[in-house]
């Protein structure tokens, strides 16, 4: 092994003792707040693409709601917004602004963490209109990605206040 990765090693180490001493833990790992939530927590029924798309990342960063103890009710605004506008006065490229509101409820209806998220993506009209509007389909999906995310980062921040 050679001194660079001894000392990678040894560093990496000491970052784990550490964060351990600090009373911090991997939200995936043992007792991690994440396996609170894991397979426990329904989405509210997808309305439009863009929820369909945070519905499906959610599944992907929390599991199928297997055995959903959690509601999560949300609600996702994007707003166009032009961006880059030439001298003849053509819009050249979009911003896709969007926030999701949300509440996670218990078994008793409880909300047990809410809050909001916000995130912005761009695309371009450049091309034809049938690139322009793929452009924008794929911007609306990121966007929802993106706002997904945070909402998940939000949960499993408070999940280590639930109950397993």
């Amino acid at each position: 092994m050679s001194s660079h990765n001894r000392r990678t090693v040894l560093l990496g180490g000491l970052a784990l003792v550490v964060l351990a001493g600090c009373g911090l833990s991997p939200v995936y790992g043992p007792g991690g707040g994440g396996s609170r939530l894991f397979g426990r927590v329904r989405p509210r029924d997808p309305d439009t693409p863009i929820d369909f798309a945070f519905n499906r990342r959610l599944a992907e960063r929390l599991g199928p709601e297997d055995a959903a103890v959690y509601d999560l009710d949300y609600r996702i605004s994007a707003g166009v917004v032009a961006q880059a506008i030439t001298p003849d006065e053509v819009t050249t490229r979009y911003s896709l602004n969007g926030t999701a509101d949300f509440a996670l409820t218990g078994p008793d209806g409880a909300v047990v963490v809410q809050g909001r998220v916000s995130s912005f993506t761009s695309y371009s009209t450049t091309g034809t209109t049938i690139s322009t509007l793929a452009a924008e389909g794929d911007a609306r999906e990121r966007l929802a990605l993106m706002l997904a995310d945070q909402v998940v980062t939000r949960l499993l921040a408070a999940a280590s206040g639930l109950p397993d």
